[in-house]
């Protein structure tokens, strides 16, 4: 049988199909064509409150704000609220998202670390909770633009080199999120020469895809080196398995290790914010693709309909995935590229990887691609964009429709 572990909780296997939320890959895929991303809606919702349960029990004024950037769909992001959570956002955009999804404005941080006068005037606008200050321009800006007391909180670099991909990197003394320790003192002095502004607490993030529980005390103890406040933010972060091998510490672990070092340096009167976004949306969702060509070029290249237009992941970061061919469960496993149809050599979602014996027409499901891959999807070679699914209790519904070529040429102003 396959390894169904990294998988959404629901996977099972039922003779030559795969059945995710009740619901055959073989005929949502039939129903909504391919490639698609595919969600457990109910997986969705249990870890929303897996997060909630783990802070609240250890930290009863703890939030837990979704990282909107992971997957910004009204769609998702009205299934977490619904759970309880608030939303982290970066700029008007993800904000405007977060509020059509039904989002507490007063549930809402903004983050970004080069916010414009809309961004500024988009957070003011909706009364949000915490505007994250990141320099010192986002604090002239909110004296220019703000007309009464705004609650913020000034985001740290903290100093942490963190052991992930440097491009998931934020905390390091090089980073251009956040201001450097040193420079904390004088933000902190600058910002309370502004009656516009209602400085409540601080904020660190050191990145993302963290495995080692041990980083975000490190980024609690920066943070604690520093004048003390009633908020902190420390961020999201926390990794998730992508291949059978990984280990991947339990929300309960990182609430326990966070928790406790918040405990013995910051004290117990605090309010603590966290804001997951990987840890929250990857395992739940998956991306089904059919086999269009198999071929052996020195190596055995198994293309299918989708690509570097539905995930960058392995391209931006190299990241790897563990793929299943549908149905072929006792086949013996090929080692191949499996990669994808767009006309660029780096158009690879996972290298050397073990496939069951694929053949064209194949249904392939590549696990875990729950976060970012539809945030960074895109037209490459004018493909469209794949709908976004959640299957729940034997029932498949439409969150975001496929792409159409009408869409693909609606912001185009000279046409025929």
């Amino acid at each position: 049988m396959p390894d169904l572990s990294l998988l959404p909780p629901s996977a099972t296997v039922e003779g030559e199909d795969l059945r995710i939320g009740g619901c055959l890959m073989s005929e949502v895929a039939e129903r909504f064509g391919t490639p698609a991303y595919v969600f457990d809606e109910q997986a969705l919702r249990d870890r929303a409150s897996e997060y909630r349960a783990a802070m609240t029990s250890r930290h009863p004024a703890s939030r837990v704000c979704f990282a909107v950037k992971a997957y910004p769909s009204v769609s998702m992001i009205r299934v977490l609220v619904a759970e309880g959570l608030g939303c982290d956002v970066v700029g008007a955009g993800e904000l405007r998202l977060a509020l059509a999804a039904g989002a507490d404005p007063a549930t809402i941080v903004m983050h970004g670390n080069a916010k414009s006068d809309q961004d500024i005037e988009a957070a003011l606008d909706a009364g949000i909770g915490y505007i994250v200050v990141d320099g010192f321009d986002d604090i002239d800006r909110i004296e220019r633009l703000a007309h009464r007391p705004v609650p913020v909180l000034l985001r740290v670099s903290p100093g942490v080199e963190s052991a992930t991909h440097a491009a998931l990197a934020t905390g390091g003394k090089q980073s251009k999120f956040g201001v450097p320790v040193e420079q904390v003192p004088a933000a902190i002095a600058r910002m309370r020469a502004v009656p516009a502004i209602d400085l409540r607490g601080l904020h660190a993030h050191i990145g993302s895809q963290i495995l080692a529980t041990d980083q975000f005390e490190a980024a609690v103890d920066a943070l604690a080196s520093l004048e003390r406040f009633e908020v902190y933010d420390f961020g999201g972060g926390l990794g998730v398995r992508y291949e059978s091998h990984d280990v991947a510490p339990s929300v309960d672990d990182y609430a326990e290790r966070l928790v406790s070092a918040a405990h013995k340096h910051l004290g117990e009167g605090i309010e603590i914010i966290v804001e997951p976004g990987r840890s929250m949306v990857a395992r739940a969702g998956l991306t089904l693709y059919r086999v269009l060509t198999v071929k052996r070029a020195g190596r055995l290249h198994v293309a299918v309909d989708g690509g570097m237009g539905d995930n960058l992941e392995h391209s931006l970061y190299g990241q790897r995935f563990s793929p299943l061919v549908v149905g072929r469960w006792d086949a013996e496993p090929v080692v191949a590229d499996l990669v994808g149809r767009h006309c660029e050599s780096g158009d690879v979602i996972t290298p050397d990887v073990p496939l069951a014996d694929p053949a064209i027409g194949d249904l392939v499901v590549v696990p875990a691609t729950g976060a970012y891959c539809f945030t960074m999807s895109n037209n490459y070679n004018g493909a469209l964009r794949p709908p976004v699914i959640y299957c729940a209790d034997g029932r498949a519904r439409i969150g975001v429709r496929r792409e159409t070529f009408d869409d693909l040429l609606a912001r185009e102003v000279d046409l025929p």
